[in-house]
């Protein structure tokens, strides 16, 4: 079990958004995500603490995706990305929320969550969605290195590549530099 101060925790919740949830997802359907993350924002609006709902998009040309040569580059379509590919997904977003955008897959660089977080006192991120380990794992990753405590709960977070991804990263990578829980073993306190 753990259990956070509701005034130094934020709820980061990253890409549950129609065009990522679109997706085939393993090990967990985006629906039973979306579903627990929504369980998660609940809780952390009820006693006060920041919900944090991270979209990724680009625009049409690309233009301001990464720009480094990779063996495995995303697949861009031509004419850009559907509309509606950063529409968060229904239910999801609640007034006070706050909103980051990205063009990459980590919700730090080029954004300004970590003043948005060292602005409200906040030192401990819980971060969940899709991808496990894309999204997830790179704002974990650089959320650590700013110093902040990250905490993952594994049954929030889902990845559009295979299950035994999503298992290598929170077996492996995460629980070195993040608390790994679940939904149910989390809660945050006033």
């Amino acid at each position: 079990m753990i259990t956070l101060s509701a005034s130094r925790s934020a709820l980061v919740l990253i890409d549950l958004q129609q065009g990522i949830m679109a997706l085939p997802s393993a090990p967990r359907p985006a629906a039973e995500v979306l579903a627990n993350g929504k369980i998660l924002a609940g809780r952390f609006r009820a006693v006060g603490a920041p919900v944090v709902l991270v979209t990724v998009g680009f625009a049409a040309d690309f233009s301001d995706a990464a720009p480094g040569l990779v063996d495995q580059p995303a697949p861009r379509p031509a004419g850009g990305l559907p509309v509606d590919w950063s529409r968060l997904a229904g239910g999801l977003e609640q007034p006070g929320d706050l909103r980051i955008h990205k063009q990459q897959w980590g919700a730090f660089s080029g954004t300004g969550l970590d003043q948005m977080m060292r602005r409200r006192g906040i030192d401990t991120l819980v971060v969940a969605g899709i991808a496990t380990n894309f999204g997830v794992e790179s704002t974990v990753r650089h959320g650590w290195e700013l110093g902040y405590s990250m905490v993952v709960p594994e049954d929030a977070c889902s990845t559009t590549t295979t299950a035994e991804a999503h298992e290598m990263t929170c077996r492996l990578i995460l629980p070195r530099i993040a608390r790994m829980t679940t939904v149910a073993a989390l809660t945050v306190e006033r």
